[in-house]
């Protein structure tokens, strides 16, 4: 895990190799520091948009370092694959890491959360509860 504000300076084409994956759940200018501090020959899988769907990055981590983005799309994702990604999560899991980083709050509480979140002030899962 990387801190927010590690990512969210300005975009330099290269940078300083720094990992040799990773995976994106913000896009935006984070997804492009990521590919710039990815390693020779590395891939960064992109799963979320939560930072927005720009991405203001160069080409040249792709064409000088051979860095490969990978997209991760579940919504159009057939039946099987579904099932066989819920099988895998039921069986190879750690329920008791996943306890660790997740919390529980109540509907009323998603405004006073959400604006933690965008703070930085929350790590893990928040689990509304709906009664």
């Amino acid at each position: 895990m990387i801190a927010r504000q590690d990512l969210s300076g300005p975009v330099r084409p290269l940078a300083k190799e720094r990992w040799a994956g990773a995976i994106d759940a913000v896009g935006s200018v984070t997804l492009a520091n990521v590919l710039s501090m990815t390693r020779y020959g590395g891939a960064v899988a992109a799963c979320g948009l939560a930072g927005g769907m720009d991405l203001p990055a160069s080409v040249a981590p792709f064409i000088l370092r051979g860095v490969s983005l990978l997209g991760i799309e579940s919504v159009m994702a057939p039946l099987a694959l579904r099932n066989q990604a819920w099988r895998r999560l039921a069986t190879e899991l750690d329920r008791h890491k996943l306890a660790k980083m997740t919390a529980e709050i109540e509907l009323g509480g998603i405004a006073g959360a959400g604006k933690k979140i965008v703070e930085g002030n929350v790590r893990g899962r928040l689990v509304v509860k709906i009664r």
